[in-house]
């Protein structure tokens, strides 16, 4: 009996410690939350694919998607740079990313700072994995459109 009493205390004392040491003050603190801005200039980008309105893949050299391909550089500054495939650039200025995530800017402009043009376009997917953005060719006709779609990729923005 005396040897039970032993044998259930020392049970009963390393249970108790199991549940004293699991209880850390020092729990790992929360991922921070991005905002979309903070997503978008997280990483560079490059063209994957593109999926019409029927969710059919579209040949990236499609000329209904071909000007929309190649690597994009978002940076934290609000700067943006972006470049063909082939590392021929593109173009760059000034986007924004609307504080709901659902549509993107880009004002395009050429080397002495004037703007080219401004774009704004509908994104469907930001998330660290996937940028997709929306364009229509007709903007009267949104029935037809085409999904833009980028994924992280570990390409060096090359030099100009």
């Amino acid at each position: 009996m005396k040897n039970l009493k032993k044998v259930t205390t020392v049970l009963l004392l390393a249970v108790c410690s199991v549940f004293f040491f699991s209880c850390s003050k020092d729990k790992d603190p929360e991922p921070k939350q991005l905002t979309p801005g903070e997503t978008l200039s997280g990483t560079p980008w490059e063209t994957t694919n593109a999926k019409n309105n029927k969710g059919e893949n579209v040949a990236l050299n499609d000329a209904n998607v071909s000007n929309f391909v190649g690597f994009a550089y978002f940076k934290a500054d609000g700067t943006f740079t972006m470049y063909n495939l082939d590392d021929s650039p593109k173009m760059h200025g000034d986007w924004t990313v609307s504080a709901d995530g659902k549509t993107r800017t880009i004002v395009a402009k050429n080397d002495a700072g004037a703007v080219l043009f401004t774009r704004v376009v509908d994104i469907t997917v930001l998330t660290k994995q996937e940028f997709t953005y929306r364009i229509y060719p007709n903007s009267n006709d949104k029935t037809v459109y085409f999904d833009i779609i980028h994924t992280p990729t570990t390409h060096a923005e090359p030099k100009q």
